[in-house]
């Protein structure tokens, strides 16, 4: 036992005398190891960011209609007509003012990074009044609300403070349209606070979309009608 620790001793102080020689590889080794922990924290970070932000962003009680066989809003699309057809089908909710769904229209703007100035793609989205009932928690934060019929916007919370051009009385041009952001707004931090709204009927026509949409957003009676 005891030539055991002699023998761990001696190893022991060898290699704390030979430490000043080998500073410069145990450094890179640290170094190394500390920045894979960093990058596997940060991409572990903007995993857990991302789901909780799509968890936000959904409601047991919306039921998201697209076009069949559609991926995503982008490639989806309804006529006037159809939207009628989908607004009258039975299990959606009801208030004074009607159906409670909201058909939209979505595009996608360019805006630079406030940080580095670098142009970024950022949701540009055409509502009614209806899309603030089948979203959680919305609220104006600063600024209004855009009017009805106006080249006015209002932008995200996420993206007020990620991009450039988009402070409060600033107008902003896509394409050849000019628009004027008059608000911020925040929606229980779901997805919806990185994207732009305007009116859907003015959106429609700058882009020449007609009557169509490409989602139907609607509040239901019970989660599996």
């Amino acid at each position: 036992m005891t030539n055991w620790l002699n023998q761990l001793a001696a190893v022991t102080l060898m290699n704390l005398r030979n430490l000043p020689s080998r500073l410069g590889t145990s450094l890179v080794a640290v170094v190394g190891i500390g920045g894979v922990v960093a990058v596997l924290v940060s991409l572990l970070s903007m995993g857990e960011g991302f789901r909780a932000a799509l968890d936000l962003s959904g409601r047991d009680d919306v039921a998201l209609v697209l076009r069949g066989g559609s991926p995503d809003e982008l490639s989806s699309a309804f006529s006037r007509e159809e939207v009628s057809v989908i607004l009258s089908a039975p299990g959606i909710v009801r208030d004074a003012g009607g159906r409670i769904a909201s058909p939209e229209f979505y595009t996608i703007v360019d805006l630079p990074m406030r940080s580095t100035g670098t142009g970024a793609n950022v949701p540009f989205r055409g509502v009614t009044a209806r899309a603030v009932g089948v979203r959680e928690d919305f609220r104006i934060v600063a600024g209004r609300m855009f009017e009805r019929g106006k080249d006015e916007v209002v932008v995200g919370r996420g993206v007020f403070a990620q991009f450039g051009n988009v402070d409060l009385g600033q107008e902003v041009k896509w394409g050849s349209h000019v628009w004027r952001v008059v608000g911020v707004f925040e929606a229980g931090g779901s997805v919806s606070e990185s994207e732009v709204w305007t009116d859907l009927s003015v959106l429609q026509g700058v882009y020449r979309r007609g009557n169509s949409v490409q989602v139907v957003r609607a509040q239901l009676l019970a989660p599996d009608s």
